[in-house]
């Protein structure tokens, strides 16, 4: 069976290039608000899903965006890191690492299904990155341990308008 039926099948279809990036707000580890819509209004975003802070393929992708974050903002760009974390959580590993850019919480998973990205089973979400332009299209996900080095996500960032 494919991923895309399963998908459909579990109620989550996952974003493909070309489509709109569905809008949305969630909380920061500093527990303010950050809608997706406000921050395309200051260039493309890199929607970093990653399944659970402080695991040894989220610290690694984490920090490979720490280190690499000059090179997003040269683009204009911005990294927003989701999870289902708390913003508790997300504050300690941010703090932590010290990770330069937002995270968010998605506790419930709202968001992280409406991007097709959660592991059913355990009710976190998929490694998936979805580079997402100024005008809110999609132009490149790069999932699973792909998405742990964001030179593909960095790359394909369309820069600002």
């Amino acid at each position: 069976m494919t991923t895309t039926i399963l998908a459909m099948l579990l109620g989550a279809v996952p974003l493909k290039v070309g489509d709109k990036a569905p809008d949305f707000t969630l909380t920061d580890s500093a527990r303010e608000k950050v809608t997706l819509s406000r921050t395309l209004e200051k260039g493309p975003v890199l929607l970093a899903f990653f399944p659970k802070a402080f695991t040894p393929g989220c610290t690694k992708e984490n920090q490979a965006y720490r280190d690499r974050h000059a090179e997003v903002l040269a683009k204009g760009a911005s990294v927003l890191g989701i999870s289902t974390d708390s913003p508790e959580t997300l504050k300690k590993f941010k703090d932590e690492y010290k990770l330069p850019f937002v995270l968010l919480s998605d506790e419930k998973g709202a968001v992280i299904d409406q991007y097709g990205g959660r592991i059913p089973v355990l009710g976190v979400a998929n490694r998936v990155t979805y580079v997402v332009g100024q005008d809110g299209i999609v132009t490149q996900v790069i999932s699973g341990s792909d998405a742990v080095d964001p030179t593909s996500a960095i790359s394909a960032c369309p820069g600002k308008k």
